[in-house]
């Protein structure tokens, strides 16, 4: 957004939700034709995986994105968790004008939500160790940020033109 504009950054994030909800697709086909019981695994395993690749990718010399714009991981593996996290996120956002106070704090709320919402799962299988990963390298990829944000020194976007 701050490089190349509002177009390029909203078809940017299109692609990145776009490719958590692929992955999960993907791994949930393959499980389902290949008939496995650890198809719940496979699909874990793909979100980790996409947030990983988002983060760290090939192509650009291993410096990529923090990870949440995979939000599709979420949205695909229980869409009622995904929409209350963007949702929180957005809203503190807004609120704050921090995108990184959102990030993280709807990366934390995830695990907290899995532990109480058990139904709108793509598969059955046990999310509260996936979402804890997930959680964890979301964190942990903005430890620079949490770092300003304790510090009061973070950056906050503008609404304005």
């Amino acid at each position: 957004l701050r490089t190349v504009g509002k177009a390029a950054a909203a078809i940017t994030l299109v692609c990145d939700i776009l490719k958590g909800v692929v992955a999960i697709l993907l791994a949930l086909l393959i499980g389902k034709i290949a008939k496995s019981a650890s198809t719940p695994l496979l699909v874990q395993l793909a979100g980790i995986l996409v947030i990983i690749g988002h983060t760290f990718p090939v192509f650009f010399k291993f410096k990529g994105g923090k990870g949440v714009a995979t939000v599709g991981v979420l949205l695909t593996t229980n869409w009622q968790i995904g929409l209350i996290c963007l949702v929180f996120g957005l809203v503190l956002i807004a609120l704050t004008r921090m995108v990184s106070l959102g990030s993280i704090s709807a990366a934390i709320l995830f695990p907290i939500l899995v532990l109480f919402i058990k139904s709108n799962y793509i598969v059955e299988g046990s999310y509260f160790v996936f979402s804890i990963i997930i959680a964890v390298l979301v964190v942990f990829n903005h430890r620079e940020n949490v770092k300003r944000l304790l510090n009061g020194t973070e950056n906050k976007i503008s609404f304005k033109k």
